[in-house]
């Protein structure tokens, strides 16, 4: 990938500016600078490298060159879409499934911003928002997914059992800058769903273990044991508790696991 490949691949989509780096910091702290400084709704900070990338809670997110897609989206919100910006993560999901679903896997959303094939980690999700006093100015979507072998962090470095989109397809996969037309396409789909139900439906489809037991630990060390249920029409995760009472896991630094 580099970046007269990449204008090549994306050229048929409508793009507010385009900036890649053979190697970077984070593709998310470029894109936050961007916003900050004014770039169009729709621009695209693409890596081929990451060396400082990150995902929540402030882990690494490994990023080695030639291996994996690294890239984030700047969003200048509409005022239809305002109202419905926690539902962001969960459009930026359905999109990296819908990439994998077109390559013959069975990805699905690990709440709230994981995808997983055969129970593996493949791709992670990361939005960040720039504020104007009280007001949303625009969101950065950042995405890592893991393309190649290479990709896959050492095992001894996981929170999560990882995997790639190589490995799981057991050939090599079409090239990043095509994989990445295809999420892309597909955001702009979901992104005119955004305020429907549809969309909510369709991410509580994908939701992993869902009907199963999980655990949710919070930020504070907090833990919720209950069955996955579904989702709220904001995003937000419900399970059923041990008294079939309904508990709400809003949006925040949570860690979800099944229950063998």
């Amino acid at each position: 990938m580099n970046e007269t490949s990449l204008k090549k691949s994306l050229s048929k989509l409508n793009l507010g500016g385009l900036r890649y780096f053979d190697s970077i910091g984070s593709t998310n702290d470029e894109a936050l600078a961007w916003a900050a400084g004014g770039a169009n709704d729709f621009s695209l900070v693409v890596a081929d490298e990451q060396t400082q990338g990150r995902g929540r809670l402030d882990r690494k997110w490994f990023t080695p060159a030639g291996s994996a897609l690294a890239f984030s989206l700047i969003l200048r919100p509409s005022a239809p879409e305002l109202p419905h910006l926690s539902r962001t993560v969960g459009l930026a999901a359905l999109s990296a499934a819908d990439s994998c679903l077109k390559l013959g896997l069975a990805p699905r959303i690990k709440w709230p911003n994981d995808i997983l094939v055969n129970g593996k980690k493949t791709a992670g999700i990361l939005v960040e928002t720039v504020w104007a006093g009280d007001e949303a100015d625009s969101l950065v979507v950042g995405m890592g997914m893991n393309v190649y072998k290479p990709s896959v962090p050492p095992m001894d470095s996981l929170h999560f059992p990882a995997t790639s989109l190589e490995n799981e397809l057991g050939n090599e996969p079409p090239a990043r800058e095509q994989i990445l037309r295809e999420i892309l396409t597909a955001f702009l789909s979901w992104r005119e769903k955004i305020g429907a139900d549809e969309l909510v439906q369709a991410w509580e489809e994908m939701l992993a273990f869902r009907g199963e037991q999980v655990q949710i630990q919070s930020g504070g060390g907090a833990h919720v044991t209950g069955r996955l249920d579904g989702l709220e029409s904001d995003g937000s995760l419900r399970l059923r508790g041990e008294h079939d009472n309904s508990v709400i896991i809003r949006f925040g630094d949570v860690k979800l696991r099944p229950i063998a």
